[in-house]
This record gives C-alpha cells, structure tokens and sequence, in this order.
C-alpha cells in the first residue's frame, strides 16, 4: 500500500529532526507515529495504512490532550510542566489542516442552524456534530462547541 503523504511527511520530519539534534521535537513526532500505528491496528488498517483524514483526527487528538494538560498546569500553576505539552502541540498543528477562525466557524453553524427546523439548546448536540462533518479536521472541537452554544442560547 502508498503510505499517506502526510505520513510521509511527519516520518521525515522525524529523521531530520533527530539528526539535526532536536531531540524534543524528533521524540513529539516518534510518539506521533506511535499512536497512528495504534489508530492502524486499532481499525484493523494496519497493512494498508490510515489515510491524511484519518491522521489528522489522530493528530487533533493529540494536540487536545497536550492542551487539556496544559490548561490543567496552568490552573495549578505549574507553568514548567505547561510549557513542554504547549511546545509539543504547537509541533504537532503544524500536521493539522490551516485551522479555520471564529468568524467561518460561526458561518457554517449558522448555516447548520438555518437547516434545521426546530432549533433549540437539546440540539447542540446535533448541531455541533454537523458542523464538524463540515468543516473536517480544520475546526477546533471546543471552539465548535463555544460558538454553537452562543448561537442557541440567543
């Protein structure tokens, strides 16, 4: 099977990193890889490989659990153990999709919500779930979640 160029991509990303001595950033990416081949023998997919779409949900994953983390520091006030899960996801949006901002965002759940007949808050669910099928892996999930709950609790 054609390895996903995105796979690719954070494969060689890895190689360069480590031999260039970024040790930091090489061990982000070689835990990456790590929990794609998860997600592959977890789908069952691991001969043919997960496809960019799929990697990227992985990576998303990712980068929501170092942001959760580092919101947790923050809040205890350990900034020394924020500050590594901050730099690890930054490393790793760089393999997510150009994020899309609070104004398209609000666009499409707009546009969602002008779909749908009866709209109230028992909804936001529904809503948040189109919303994502729309704007893939290029919407944040907490953002999505922030601006659909502004929107119907209007």
């Amino acid at each position: 099977a054609l390895m996903s160029a995105l796979k690719e991509r954070i494969t060689s990303e890895m190689k360069a990193a480590l031999l260039s001595g970024d040790r930091f950033r090489g061990d982000v990416l070689r835990n990456l890889k790590a929990a794609i081949l998860n997600e592959e023998v977890s789908l069952g997919k691991r001969e043919d490989g997960l496809d960019d779409a799929e990697i990227e949900k992985v990576v998303a994953r990712e980068v929501k659990k170092r942001v959760e983390s580092a919101d947790l520091y923050r809040k205890n006030d350990r900034a020394e153990l924020a500050e590594p899960e901050e730099k690890e996801a930054e490393i790793l949006r760089e393999f997510l999709p150009e994020q899309l901002g609070e104004a398209e965002i609000s666009k499409i759940v707009e546009e969602v919500i002008a779909g749908m007949d009866d709209v109230s808050i028992q909804k936001m669910g529904q809503v948040i779930g189109a919303v994502k099928s729309k704007a893939g892996n290029a919407a944040d999930g907490a953002l999505v979640a922030k601006i659909v709950k502004e929107k119907l609790t209007k």
